[in-house]
This record gives structure tokens, C-alpha cells and sequence, in this order.
């Protein structure tokens, strides 16, 4: 898509790649806006039944059912008793249970295995429930919440790039946008050094600066969540810039070998010299038009905070080859670049296979590439993914979606490979 820059981004692009353009205390404060904070949330509530896509429940007998349900009880002696009691009259077993205090009220999460097609929310409502929200549940939710966080702080120490798929994973499906601190054309967002939560959105500062913002639809933060979230963002600060430092042999036909190896901002004078190298129709292919303004972004696609990078090395340390998985929201979008005189030796394909592990073992569903239909060169990199795909045109735009499933992620490692495996990138 041959568009300006936008004036400011939140998402990681910067530049005209991306598919979709977006604009955009301590304890003692806390517990004064509480009530008023809660009695808000009812204007937002989901429907009550919300299956989160799964089928409708089966009625066969001995079926049952994994579900995370939330609901408001008073807080008072006896209410959790009443509420799990009406549970166990339907046979519903409690799997984990987690409490958010919230003055006079209390908000509990359950994890339930429930028999198919028992009606959670009127039984919660009988039993003096309010507000209840319920959807559907897999095997991942067994895991208890403090082995949870920190499983996923254990993460975030390892690779700054994990700190947007941490938060989702704490918090549940939500959205989550990075804001630099001072975005072209506008003014600083401001917010408080503990952050801010307001219903449904999280704003916590990001450890470089700028803002991080967290929307999850319909379902309400509590206090608790917004507590973790900032825990985990104030760890990642105290960390630092940081990425895991293995690399991959690429052996190539006709050519010496190469390696392949997580990027940075610290890559940035090696990536701008590669572009200087390109011709202007590859730079046309990546990004949909002029591409003079490149220094303005390609800061930006390095960061691990927005995504995560591979390079491709040379003996001499050239780079000539770059592949960028980008968190967009709550979608993750791939890109290739591979200066001319090493194209069609079969980097582009290694570099998209290995992107695709990746947001496999990051729990995505799909990635998209944003290409032209000429660039007969993604085209035939997505193809050979062996990948279900779907194709679609936006504003002259080839948007081509593959649809990811572990099984198929190892195969696309497997063929796009063809290296002796050095370290992990």
C-alpha cells in the first residue's frame, strides 16, 4: 500500500507495510476509586454465555466441558459457599479458583469442568452471582496462575520480544499497542509512573519510553490483573534491552555459507547499509512504494518490542537479508527482504519457515504478508509453507493469511531449514 507514514503509529511498522492503520496508583489512591471503578464496568458487559467461537455445547452423556468463569459475589461470610454449592448440585467440578477483592464486593474466577450443556450463568445468578461472564476453556488454563506468571516472567527474561505475548497471555485475549514516546506530529501521551486502568483498557509506561496499551473487550481488569501486568512490565524495564544470541548455519547452493540470527536496534547502521545496497525495484517489493524514508522506520521494525527479527549474515558480517515477525494488534504480520545479488538461493524461504516456528511456538493462530501480486517471490515463499492460505486483495494490496497448527509448523521448519542448527535464534 503506497501510503505516507502516519502521523503516529501503534503499531510496529512505521512504514506502509501493514494491512490496518490505527490511531490511537499506588495502593492508598487505588483503594478510594475501587467502587467507583467497578460500579462503571456494568455498561460493558458481554453477553453472558460467551463461547469465545467454540461449537455449541454437546448433549451426549458423559460429555463435559472445560470453562473460565468470572463472576461478583458480596463480600460477606457464607456468599462463596452458596456460590459453590449450586456448582456442585450440577455436578460442576472446581478446578482452580482465584479472588480479586474489591471492598464490599469480590470478584472469583473459576476454572469449572462442567457436564455438556449445564447452564452456568443462571445457576452463578441463583446463587447470587452478578455480572458473570463465562467462556470456553482448553488445556492451558490447568496450569495454576503462579506458575502461570512465572513461567511467563521466566520468558520475558529471556527475550524482550516476548514481553507483548507475555501480557496476552496473563490477561487473556485482548489487544495490546506500543505508542513511542514522542510519535511524528503529535504530543507525548501522558501517563502516570504506575499507569492507569480504566475498565476494559490498561495504560502502563513502556520500558523505553513510550506507552503500552491494553484493551480487552467487554471483560473488565481487575485491580489484581492490572497489579501483575505492571509487575511484569517494571521487569522487563529493570532487565534491558535484550535478545537470546544462537544462530543457524544457512548452507546455500553456489555460495559460501551463511548464517541466521535474532536482530536488534544494535543491527540498524548494518540494515540501513543493505537497503543502500538494494535496487529500488526490491525496495519496492518490501515496501509497497518509495522507500527513501526507510532510516524513519527501520529503527522501529528492529525493535524487540514490537516484534521479533531475523538476520542473515554473511562470513564478513554483511548483512543481506532481513525477516521481521510484527505484532499488529492482536494479528502477527511477516516480511521478507533479501538484497538483490543473494536472491533466489533460497533465504527468503528459510527466513519466512523460521518465522513461522516462531509465531507458532508464540501461540499465534495465523500470520499474514502484505506483498504485491508481481512479487512472485513471497508468493512462492508463502505457497511453500504447505500451509493453508487465503488470499485477498485490499486497494490494489495482495494480503496473503496462512493459517497456522503445530504439526504443520514443524513440517515448514523441517523443509525450510536446510542448516545445520547452531543455537536457537
Amino acid at each position: 500500500m503506497s501510503r505516507d507514514m502516519p502521523e503516529a503509529t501503534n503499531t510496529p511498522h512505521g512504514g506502509p507495510t501493514h494491512r490496518r492503520w490505527r490511531a490511537t496508583g499506588p495502593a492508598a489512591r487505588c483503594t478510594a476509586a475501587l467502587h467507583a471503578w467497578w460500579a462503571r464496568r456494568h455498561g460493558s458487559a458481554p453477553p453472558a454465555h460467551d463461547t469465545g467461537g467454540a461449537p455449541p455445547p454437546s448433549a451426549a452423556a458423559g460429555d463435559s466441558e472445560l470453562w473460565r468463569m468470572r463472576t461478583t459475589v458480596k463480600d460477606e461470610p457464607g456468599a462463596l459457599a452458596a456460590l459453590c454449592t449450586a456448582l456442585a448440585g450440577l455436578r460442576v467440578d472446581i478446578l482452580t479458583l482465584q479472588t480479586h477483592p474489591l471492598g464490599d464486593s469480590t470478584v472469583d474466577e473459576f476454572l469449572l469442568r462442567a457436564p455438556a450443556g449445564t447452564d452456568l450463568t443462571t445457576a452463578v445468578s441463583l446463587a447470587g452471582g452478578a455480572d458473570t461472564w463465562a467462556e470456553r476453556a482448553d488445556a492451558h488454563d490447568l496450569v495454576d496462575a503462579p506458575t502461570r506468571v512465572l513461567r511467563l516472567a521466566a520468558r520475558t527474561a529471556q527475550d524482550a520480544a516476548e514481553l507483548p505475548l507475555a501480557l496476552r497471555q496473563l490477561l487473556g485475549r485482548c489487544t495490546i499497542r506500543s505508542r513511542p514516546a514522542a510519535p511524528a506530529g503529535g504530543s507525548p501521551e501522558s501517563v502516570p509512573a504506575e499507569g492507569s486502568l480504566q475498565d476494559t483498557v490498561i495504560r502502563l509506561r513502556a520500558p523505553e519510553g513510550g506507552v503500552i496499551t491494553v484493551e480487552r473487550p467487554y471483560l473488565p481488569f481487575t485491580p489484581t490483573e492490572f497489579a501483575r501486568a505492571r509487575a511484569l512490565v517494571e521487569l522487563d524495564a529493570r532487565l534491558g534491552p535484550r535478545i537470546p544470541r544462537g544462530r543457524d548455519v544457512l548452507r546455500l547452493p553456489e555460495r559460501d555459507d551463511v548464517c541466521v540470527r535474532r536482530a536488534d536496534s544494535g543491527d540498524l547502521a548494518a540494515a540501513r547499509a543493505m537497503h543502500e545496497r538494494c535496487s529500488p525495484q526490491t525496495l519496492r517489493m518490501r515496501y509497497h512504494g518509495p522507500a527513501g524514508d526507510a532510516d524513519r522506520y527501520l529503527n522501529h521494525l528492529l525493535s524487540p518490542r514490537f516484534g521479533r527479527t531475523l538476520a542473515v549474515q554473511t562470513a564478513s558480517g554483511r548483512i543481506v537479508g532481513l525477516g521481521h515477525l510484527l505484532w499488529d494488534g492482536d494479528e502477527t504480520e511477516v516480511a521478507l527482504i533479501v538484497e538483490d545479488a543473494w536472491q533466489r538461493r533460497g533465504i527468503g524461504g528459510a527466513l519466512l519457515a523460521r518465522l513461522v516456528s516462531m509465531a507458532t511456538e508464540a501461540g499465534c493462530a495465523q500470520v499474514y504478508a502484505v506483498t504485491q501480486a508481481s512479487n512472485t517471490g513471497m508468493v512462492a515463499a508463502m505457497r511453500g509453507l504447505g500451509l493453508p492460505l487465503d488470499y485477498q486483495v485490499e486497494e490494489g494490496t495482495l494480503v496473503v493469511t496462512a493459517r497456522l497448527d503445530a504439526a504443520a509448523a514443524r513440517r515448514t521448519q523441517e523443509r525450510g531449514g536446510h542448516g545445520e542448527r547452531i543455537g536457537r535464534p
